[in-house]
């Protein structure tokens, strides 16, 4: 594992400068930047405080990164008609019950109606209308085209491209830009 760079991720996504989080944990900035680049290690005490002052456990910090699937294809999907309401929803994202933000696809018939929304925060989904896009979380990446959709939670540093172009609704929540 490479301790440094995983601190200095957690400091960049809480919007720390090295100073800020040496003085918090009562460190020089030196000592900070030293540990960043893996030119010293910390002792475990001192790795404590770091990771206290970020806002993690020892044991989180610790914990191997999960390969939970980020894109999502039309066979993913679940659907339900209604034929009282006269409409048609698709979970694009499997199992989103047990996330805070539940993205459905919903097709309106003649008459139709939708459900009420509820709030949520600290989530971030996307459908791809057009094109092809890269979501980069952390040093993985995962492609999705047109008709896929993303759903991840916003715990490392991410961002989207796309080398051609293409056309997107991406919800973050709460709003990070």
């Amino acid at each position: 594992m490479d301790i440094g760079s995983k601190i200095k991720e957690l400091r960049v996504v809480k919007g720390l400068t090295q100073e800020e989080l040496a003085d918090r944990a009562e460190l020089s900035k030196g000592f900070i930047s030293q540990v960043e680049r893996d030119l010293t290690s910390p002792s475990i005490a001192t790795l404590s405080d770091i990771l206290q002052c970020l806002g993690v456990s020892v044991a989180e910090f610790f914990a191997e990164d999960s390969d939970d699937q980020v894109v999502f294809k039309d066979e993913d999907y679940f659907e339900k008609i209604d034929s009282d309401l006269k409409n048609t929803v698709e979970w694009i994202i499997p199992n989103a019950q047990k996330n805070i933000m539940e993205p459905i696809r919903l097709t309106l018939a003649a008459g139709g109606q939708t459900y009420p929304d509820t709030p949520h925060e600290g989530e971030e989904f996307g459908y791809v209308i057009k094109g092809e896009i890269t979501i980069h979380i952390g040093k993985k990446t995962h492609p999705a085209k047109a008709g896929e959709s993303f759903y991840y939670t916003p715990e490392k540093k991410h961002h989207i491209s796309s080398k051609k172009g293409a056309k997107l609704i991406w919800v973050s929540s709460p709003p990070s830009f």
